[in-house]
């Protein structure tokens, strides 16, 4: 059986199934913002503010982890960072701009954001790092000395059983 082929305008192919064009996370985003929206529309305020997680992306090299946050609009004053033990925790909020006039749609997100990431091993918290730019917040959280990886060298062995230098 053939895998199903998405055409497009001017007879280019796209070669992968169709159930891959669709992301269950951002279906049920979307289905939770239009909920609200339909909230907001039927009771005429804004829904109780409820802490959304921000998009983030987590690497890991020998030394540390590398942890982007995305927080569009935000200013470091308004963003905490803090870390206990394997766990860290960046919480702060978004606020909702003043504006004149009924605002009839929104879609931007506001209010408070939290975002919480259990890492494995060792941490050295005392030098982690953190900074701000273009709506990106990266935080560098070193290994400690003895969750880093160390190489160990192999000697070899004789026929006899011995060491050879």
């Amino acid at each position: 059986m053939a895998t199903p082929v998405r055409r497009h305008r001017g007879g280019v192919m796209q070669d992968r199934p169709l159930a891959w064009a669709r992301n269950p996370l951002t279906e049920f985003d979307q289905l939770v913002n239009e909920m609200s929206g339909l909230i907001e529309s039927t009771v005429g305020g804004a829904a109780p503010a409820v802490a959304w997680t921000p998009l983030a992306d987590v690497t890991e090299s020998d030394e540390a982890f590398h942890v982007e946050i995305e927080l569009p609009g935000v200013k470091s004053k308004d963003v905490d960072v803090e870390a206990s033990g394997q766990e860290l925790v960046v919480t702060g909020e978004i606020k909702e701009k003043e504006r004149k006039g009924v605002l009839r749609r929104s879609t931007r997100r506001t209010g408070a954001f939290e975002y919480r990431l259990r890492l494995p091993g060792e941490l050295d918290t005392d030098k982690i790092k953190a900074q701000m730019s273009d709506g990106v917040l990266s935080i560098t959280v070193p290994k400690a000395e003895v969750a880093k990886p160390r190489h160990i060298e192999i000697s070899e062995t004789g026929q006899s059983g011995e060491s050879s230098s």
